[in-house]
């Protein structure tokens, strides 16, 4: 009986053997499975078991601390990227938002913007538009050699006010000749024609409701400044540049709001 009872115990051996294995085996399986600097810190601990452990604060292996500073660069570095990937992101809300406009002008005169010879060209510029009218002869914007408006010329500047008033650009505009035009006016050049026709399209603007206080300069400049790629006399110069420029305030607006902001809304009419 005794020498049974006592012979009976050789199987908790056995057990606790295989527990510890188990147990052995699942570290090997964790450690292997962590990172780099894990599996550093984890080596260093079982090279110099008796000082690892306390270097930092009691209780806590050192490879703790390196997860926590991990954490701490990986959380900058996301923090950094953020950052810099909100100007970008930004930029993409604002050509999106100015893209649309030109689009939207382009229908308001039901004109193809692929059309090679296309009585208006919208561009989109880092921070708004560049509109060129040129004044050709299937289309003309100006009577004959004048500085007076066709009823099409009209039309365009009517468009234009819309869209200037409703988000509330800066504009610019420059008048342009070709070489070569003869003028019936003594005294009377190429200078002052250009002046003229960007005053016309000035006072038309004004008058379809755009504030005098948003447009910063009018300017003629004769046959000085051709198109690229373009002769001096080609009729591709004779045209009407107006550089429209989206003031701060409404381009931070039309952030917030094309942010998913509040809803957006007509332009409230201030100016910087």
């Amino acid at each position: 009986m005794a020498a049974g009872g006592g012979g009976g115990g050789a199987w908790k051996v056995a057990y606790a053997d295989f527990v510890t294995a188990m147990m052995a085996l699942f570290m090997v399986l964790w450690i292997s499975a962590q990172d780099k600097k894990i599996l550093l810190a984890t080596s260093r601990y079982f090279q110099n078991p008796f000082s690892s452990p306390m270097q930092d604060h009691s209780g806590i292996m050192p490879f703790n601390k390196d997860n926590q500073n991990s954490s701490s660069e990986s959380k900058k570095e996301d923090e950094s990227a953020g950052k810099e990937q909100a100007p970008d992101k930004d930029k993409q809300i604002k050509l999106t938002f100015l893209n649309s406009v030109a689009a939207d002008f382009y229908r308001l005169l039901h004109l193809d913007e692929n059309l090679d010879q296309k009585p208006v060209d919208v561009q989109v510029t880092s921070d708004g538009l560049r509109l060129t009218l040129f004044d050709r002869a299937k289309r003309p914007l100006f009577d004959n050699d004048s500085a007076e408006l066709t009823e099409w010329g009209k039309f365009v500047m009517q468009s234009i006010a819309w869209t200037i008033d409703r988000h509330q650009f800066r504009v610019t505009i420059d008048g342009h000749t070709k070489s070569g035009l003869e003028l019936k006016k003594e005294n009377y050049g190429l200078w002052e024609l250009s002046a003229d026709r960007a005053n016309t399209a000035r006072r038309l603007l004004v008058y379809y409701a755009v504030d005098p206080k948003l447009i910063d300069r009018v300017a003629g400049y004769a046959d000085t400044r051709p198109l690229e790629g373009q002769p001096p006399t080609a009729d591709a110069n004779q045209r009407i540049t107006l550089s429209l420029t989206l003031t701060s305030k409404m381009r931070d607006k039309k952030l917030t709001d094309l942010r998913g902001g509040p809803a957006a809304g007509a332009a409230t009419g201030s100016h910087p």
